[in-house]
């Protein structure tokens, strides 16, 4: 068993000594610039609440916070997802692949790329929504349990600069607040969406229909809501059957195919490639029920349970003809351009998935404003059917892959899940220039994952049935519990300052694998300590012009996936001496600091804010050599990852033009490997690199323009500079599947009120159809309408 007490690291100490000097100058600090004037706090971080449903961010701080209220999002996004209220707000990108996306949907932020999931937090109703059981692409956050519909605001809180939020809040923390009905509420919306897509040989067009419903009310102290939603939708091919680019000659029996394009892959070297994979046709349902009690005037009871099904089926596509101009799929040999070629019996494959997701939570919270208030929440996330099924091979020579069954896998992940508890308290002292926040949490995770070859038919076969043999197993679970305090004071009416700490104590504990040829392998439990203080400044200088200043230590917790996953052959049978699997990884800790200078002036605010982010230990996967002459790609620990930028924010309504909104932003940012033991392809080729899929360049832009109070137009922008996928950088060719291209994408959204009750929307999302990828190739042109009914 191995512990460690981290916070009292060399790194931490100075920076800890560094904090507190800067706070025992406060009071000067204070004598020098006293002010009592009363909206000095606004500006010093707290943030205006445009809604019925106020965020549950700690804005007390002065930092960075940004947000959208549901009138903003109706009238800008064409929001089929919870995920595209986040879309024009400041160095943020969600890896949305198609609508419905639920499995690769990563949010990236200012320092942190989409294979990085691990390092943003997402909330919804103080309930987390964040996957943390693993770290990338596969492990989005559960989006699809808010509904646009029913989001009230939506906001972020960019850095670890909240002692509240565990270390994964390195990114940022996005915090959804959905409706609750003051009185009777009954709302409906129908939406259609198409998209036209032409890329290589595969041009179809693929689109869906969605349709939410809500109904709430209030009852003297009891408040109900329920939302039900059904989601119907086809996305584009998100992966192609490539082979590298033949120098044998073919053979007489092999068959003779056209069809195929020759391209090159994101190294540019040449490859042929031969048709598409893994479009999803899905349909999902969700249904939110929220219950409030009032058992007094300033203590709610809350119950929230949000059940979540999916039905997915994967399907491939072969360009491929015979000179009979019959479809080929395989396997066997084939001849292009005189040169032989073999399809393999999966190379066009398909899949079928199964989930049903139970999300439950319970609040207790007083919000008397007084001397003292506090919250009692606990949450839990059961995965209580996660069925993966692909076949084996096609019986059928002409067919992409089994459709009348036979042999296959089924990867099960019921009883995977998460539980958190938590409880927190205000103190605000009479008469006292304090606020002081402290809190008690626990958070618990379990992965469970069984995978079965099953012998018989992979569309229906049960693991158990006869004849199916276990290919692997893995278990392991995860916990983090936590203390934390902050104290905020307001030093003047100028002056602010806030100093926080987070104490934790990680698990990592019954982590196991059995393989194939059923050897079980447990791994030694865990026990790690840390201490991340923070620490945060805002200073006033004019009615215009506010400074602020913030620090933090994250330590970011290895997940499950990363510890215990991993570790054997092709056959599933049990690795010697497992150099894949790693239970000893080392958590991430780095230091992240911001400083902003905001103007605002009546209706406009400009914000400039300069960040600087310092990892150790980075979680990337990539290769080493374990022994000598052998080589393995696994998740390791890059030495250091240091990224300094600049972030420019700005806002306005009805300054350039009456009925105007503008938003928009630039983030400029410079990630480097400085440090890294590990490599891609040779020893030390990735110093000096650029972080994978954290551009240099990104803005966006929202103009929204009100032509009559019943009819709004507005039009946005999005930019992303080039970027790479690789730890070495040596994927020059983002504009390639597999690869991580720049792009510049507009859309543009029209909503007329066309009565009292009923709305109409229409947009249309890649406006400039602008083709680019990030692995997968993004939506092209898509047009979207929409119907809703308000009572």
């Amino acid at each position: 068993m191995k512990k460690s007490l981290s916070g009292a690291a060399p790194r931490a100490s100075r920076h800890a000594i560094a904090m507190a000097a800067l706070l025992a100058a406060v009071p000067a600090l204070a004598q020098e610039f006293a002010s009592t004037e009363p909206d000095a706090l606004r500006r010093l971080g707290i943030v205006v609440v445009n809604g019925s449903a106020p965020t549950s961010l700690p804005t007390t701080i002065p930092t960075t916070i940004e947000g959208l209220n549901a009138a903003e999002i109706a009238k800008t996004i064409n929001a089929t997802d919870a995920e595209d209220a986040l879309k024009y707000l400041p160095s943020l990108l969600v890896r949305k692949r198609y609508i419905g996306d639920y499995n690769h949907a990563v949010l990236s932020t200012r320092a942190s790329g989409t294979g990085n999931s691990a390092r943003s937090l997402v909330y919804a109703d103080g309930i987390p929504l964040s996957n943390l059981l693993g770290n990338g692409a596969t492990f989005t956050p559960r989006w699809a349990l808010v509904t646009p519909e029913e989001i009230e605001r939506v906001d972020v809180l960019y850095g670890p600069f909240s002692p509240a939020y565990a270390g994964n809040s390195v990114g940022a923390v996005v915090d959804y607040q959905t409706r609750m009905p003051k009185a009777f509420e009954a709302h409906a919306k129908l939406s259609v969406f198409s998209q036209p897509f032409s890329l290589y040989n595969s041009k179809k067009t693929y689109g869906g229909s969605q349709a939410s419903a809500s109904l709430g009310d209030r009852y003297g102290n009891f408040t109900w809501w329920l939302n039900l939603n059904h989601l119907d939708s086809d996305g584009q091919p998100l992966t192609f059957i490539t082979k590298p680019v033949s120098s044998s000659a073919a053979g007489s029996a092999d068959t003779v195919v056209s069809g195929n394009v020759l391209g090159a892959d994101k190294s540019n070297v040449p490859w042929q490639m031969l048709g598409a994979g893994t479009q999803y046709h899905s349909k999902q349902d969700h249904a939110k029920l929220k219950l409030a009690l009032d058992l007094t005037p300033q203590l709610r009871l809350s119950y929230l349970a949000s059940l979540w099904q999916n039905r997915s089926e994967g399907q491939s596509e072969s360009w491929l003809r015979d000179a009979s101009g019959k479809t080929v799929y395989g396997p066997g040999a084939i001849a292009i351009g005189g040169k032989k070629y073999t399809l393999a019996a999966t190379d066009f494959n398909q899949n079928r998935d199964r989930l049903e997701h139970l999300m439950q939570g319970l609040t207790l919270k007083s919000n008397t404003r007084g001397a003292f208030d506090f919250e009692l929440a606990a949450s839990q996330y059961d995965y209580r059917q996660d069925d993966s099924r692909a076949p084996n091979a096609p019986k059928s020579l002409a067919k992409p892959a089994a459709d009348d069954g036979g042999p296959g896998r089924l990867s099960d992940l019921a009883g995977t899940g998460w539980r958190t508890l938590a409880a927190k308290g205000v103190w605000r002292p009479a008469g006292s220039a304090h606020v002081i926040e402290g809190g008690l949490q626990q958070e618990s995770y379990r992965w469970q994952q069984r995978q079965t070859d099953l012998n018989g038919n992979w569309l229906s076969d049960s693991a158990e049935a006869a004849g199916n043999k276990l290919f692997l197993a893995f278990v392991g679970k995860t916990q983090l519990r936590s203390a934390w305090a902050q104290d905020a004071w307001q030093v003047d009416g100028k002056l602010k300052a806030v100093l926080g700490l987070r104490a934790e104590e990680w698990h990592a504990f019954e982590g196991a694998k059995t393989t194939a040829d059923l050897k079980t392998l447990g791994y030694q439990d865990r026990v790690e300590r840390y201490l991340s203080p923070k620490a945060a400044l805002g200073y006033e200088l004019s009615s215009d012009w506010s400074l602020k200043l913030a620090t933090g230590r994250a330590v970011r917790m290895p997940t499950v996936g990363e510890l215990f996953q991993g570790g054997s052959n092709s056959s599933g049978n049990y690795t010697p001496n497992d150099p894949v699997t790693n239970p000893n990884l080392k958590p991430e800790q780095g230091w992240t600091s911001e400083a902003s200078a905001i103007w605002s002036q009546g209706d406009q605010q400009l914000r400039s804010t300069l960040f600087h982010e310092d990892t150790r230990d980075a979680l990337y996967s990539q290769q080493t050599e374990w022994a000598p002459g052998k080589f393995v790609s696994s998740t390791q620990n890059i030495g250091r990852i240091r990224t300094i930028g600049l972030e420019l924010a700005y806002q306005s309504s009805d300054v350039l033009l009456k009925g105007l909104d503008l938003q928009g932003s630039l983030t400029y940012a410079d990630s480097k490997i400085l440090a890294n033991d590990g490599f891609v392809s040779t020893p030390g080729d990735t110093i000096g690199k650029q972080q994978p899929r954290v551009p240099k360049w990104r803005a966006s832009a929202m103009l929204s323009y009100a032509l009559s109070p019943s009819l709004s137009a507005s039009y946005g922008l999005r930019y992303s500079g080039n970027q790479w996928g690789t730890l070495n950088n040596s994927d020059p060719n983002g504009f390639a599947y597999q690869g991580f291209s720049k792009f510049f994408s507009t859309d543009l959204r029209v909503v007329w009120k066309a009565a009292k009750q009923w709305t109409v929307a229409a947009g249309i999302d890649n406006l400039n159809n602008y083709q680019f990828w990030n692995f997968h190739p993004y939506p092209q042109r898509s047009f979207n309408a929409e119907l809703r009914f308000d009572l």
